[in-house]
């Protein structure tokens, strides 16, 4: 038995959005008690990711870091047409992920106590992405 769904995620540029609520509100509905559940971003400018949900400074550093790792304007890139931050957006999406698993226990995302499911958005400015959400049971 497969279940699917798309899911948009709207961003305001870049940064790390959470739509946990989102995914585990679908996965209930769902009445699956055992499975896997396979996210996919159908982008390349932008990722997913798991990540601490409790404390927003962890988000600013990593943000901060990645920036930091792939600057924008670096005199490298050929890729420009569409902005300086548009090459440094596809780096980070494959320095990160673009999809994820997550196990189905007891009919709940398999999660942390602090882990958070995050759009990572890597352009400026705002986009409306889309999220294949599949479980297999």
């Amino acid at each position: 038995m497969a279940k699917q769904t798309t899911l948009s995620c709207s961003t305001q540029g870049q940064g790390l959005y959470e739509f946990t609520d989102k995914i585990e509100s679908w996965v209930g509905q769902q009445n699956v008690d055992s499975g896997m559940c396979h996210f996919f971003v159908r982008h390349t400018s932008c990722s997913l990711t798991i990540q601490e949900n409790a404390d927003p400074s962890a988000k600013t550093d990593l943000e901060n870091w990645l920036n930091r790792l792939v600057p924008e304007n670096d005199p490298l890139y050929t890729h420009t047409m569409e902005g300086p931050d548009d090459m440094p957006a596809h780096i980070k999406a494959i320095l990160t992920n673009v999809s994820l698993s997550i196990p189905i226990v007891d009919g709940r995302l398999a999660l942390g106590t602090w882990q958070g499911i995050y759009l990572w958005e890597h352009r400026h400015q705002a986009q409306n992405r889309k999220v294949v959400i599949h479980i297999s049971a």
